[in-house]
């Protein structure tokens, strides 16, 4: 027994045999001379259309639709004594959800509906299943797995989708201004690395080979500096084999800068200019809400020390740990369990992610990490426990990270050992050995601070989206079978 929808697939298909009958292409290749719809709603003036089927009202002499396109939507009429015979056959086989072109004059309707009479139109594709109403594409999972539906029946979220478009245009066009050189770098790398996090791994049969995707695009933005470059940037897709919840997914949009001759102090400074940029060009103003809470990107931003944010909401000094021993203790006497963690570094980040993390609205930089989770960044001058990097929250999430790049080679040759050593012991998101990268450092690269953004929990700040699957065309998601 059909289900309905295999029913009404049926009807269709039938009406596309009876299309073809009538030796007419159901699927031609285009539609010549075709204006926007936004540009031809102009009254008494002739018009080439072409959109979706939206709408279907009235039979036998006079029908109405609604044609809708990327920039708008009209009203179309059929008129049976103003159409070849042919035509009219073929109106009557149309359906909601078919592209169709339509060529004919504007006018309003006694309503006021301004109003396309068509004296010929062509078909440009049939649709052999319907839309599903509106009301009917309300499960969220189904929403991110059939996005072309989605963006069909809620305009909004294609409203999302273009602002998005802007965020990164916006970026772009401030980091060019600021001198910047746009550059791309390989997404299948022999080595993963920049960053402490668990790969995807291939195999790459033409070199009998493992190879990984990139978790980060850091190591090679370097060598770049390496080569001469001061100043670039790349949006980078990354990809890092961990969780997913409603700021995680597997495969996500990073933008990641380099800058010779300039430290992470710098790096504070563009940040929050180039923020602040980007809300006045997509936005038009600084403020603004997300999920309830007021935001601002005014500058400038709040700035404070890890160690001085954990001691400030818990009251307690973290100058006295000295140790995994008494990080875990320290962890323990504020409430936060801390059992898998195995550096103090450690510790101390998922007690601020606990316990400061939630609590900052307005954007704050949050600097001085712990060497033992910095490995590629520089150590701080007058305190070598801690490395010039800094972190950008907003809303209880970050948002970027920034280091001053450490670019000695032996030093880094050190960090590497320790990570290697971790990575014996069970950590398997420690940093792996990349001796061809410590080979361009042995060559010399000069000064440098690198400044990644995650750009997808940027789109959610400023479309105002509850999860990051709101804000990608495709979510990861669990194959359904």
């Amino acid at each position: 027994m059909p289900t309905p929808l295999e029913e009404l697939k049926n009807e269709r298909l039938k009406k596309l045999e009876k299309i073809r009958a009538l030796g007419i292409d159901p699927y031609p290749s285009t539609f010549e001379d075709r204006q926007p719809i936004s540009s031809a709603l102009k009254l008494g003036k002739n018009v080439r259309v072409a959109g979706r089927l939206m709408a279907w009202r009235g039979h036998g002499a006079l029908s109405f639709t609604d044609l809708s396109d990327e920039s708008g939507q009209i009203q179309i009429l059929f008129k049976r004594d103003s159409l070849p015979a042919n035509l009219v056959e073929l109106s009557q086989l149309l359906d909601v959800g078919d592209f169709v072109g339509v060529i004919g004059k504007t006018f309003k309707t006694k309503a006021g509906e301004l109003t396309v009479e068509a004296s010929d139109f062509k078909l440009l594709t049939k649709s052999l299943v319907p839309l599903p109403a509106k009301s009917g594409l309300t499960d969220t999972e189904e929403r991110y797995r059939k996005r072309y539906l989605d963006l069909i029946l809620n305009p909004d979220v294609k409203e999302r989708f273009d602002r998005i478009s802007q965020i990164v245009e916006s970026m772009r066009k401030f980091l060019m201004k600021e001198g910047y050189v746009e550059v791309l770098t390989p997404s299948l790398q022999p080595l993963y690395g920049g960053t402490l996090a668990r790969p995807f791994e291939t195999h790459f049969n033409a070199l009998d080979a493992d190879f990984y995707l990139r978790i980060s695009n850091e190591m090679y933005l370097k060598r770049l500096i390496a080569g001469g470059y001061e100043k670039i940037f790349e949006f980078s897709v990354d990809f890092r084999n961990e969780g997913i919840d409603t700021t995680h997914n597997p495969e996500f949009l990073q933008m990641e800068t380099m800058w010779a001759y300039a430290d992470y102090k710098k790096n504070m400074e563009l940040s929050e200019e180039m923020f602040s940029f980007i809300a006045k060009e997509v936005l038009g103003k600084t403020k603004f809400i997300y999920q309830g809470k007021d935001v601002d990107f005014k500058t400038p931003w709040k700035r404070m020390r890890l160690v001085e944010a954990v001691e400030k909401e818990t009251g307690k000094s973290w100058e006295k740990v000295k140790s995994l021993t008494d990080a875990k203790a320290f962890a323990k006497s504020v409430g936060v369990n801390v059992s898998e963690k195995r550096l103090a570094g450690e510790v101390l980040e998922e007690i601020f992610d606990q316990k400061v993390k939630p609590n900052i609205v307005n954007p704050t930089l949050i600097y001085d990490y712990p060497r033992d989770v910095s490995p590629l960044a520089k150590t701080v001058k007058d305190n070598p426990s801690y490395t010039e990097r800094f972190e950008i929250f907003i809303a209880g999430e970050e948002y970027g990270n920034s280091y001053s790049e450490a670019n000695d080679p032996l030093l880094l040759r050190e960090n590497f050992a320790q990570q290697a050593k971790l990575r014996e012991a069970g950590g398997l998101d420690a940093h792996p050995v990349d001796e061809d990268f410590l080979a361009a450092m042995e060559q010399g690269m000069p000064p440098t601070s690198g400044l990644g953004v995650g750009m997808d929990r940027l789109f959610m700040l400023l479309t105002n989206a509850p999860s990051i699957r709101d804000v990608m065309f495709f979510p990861a998601l669990r194959p359904k079978n």
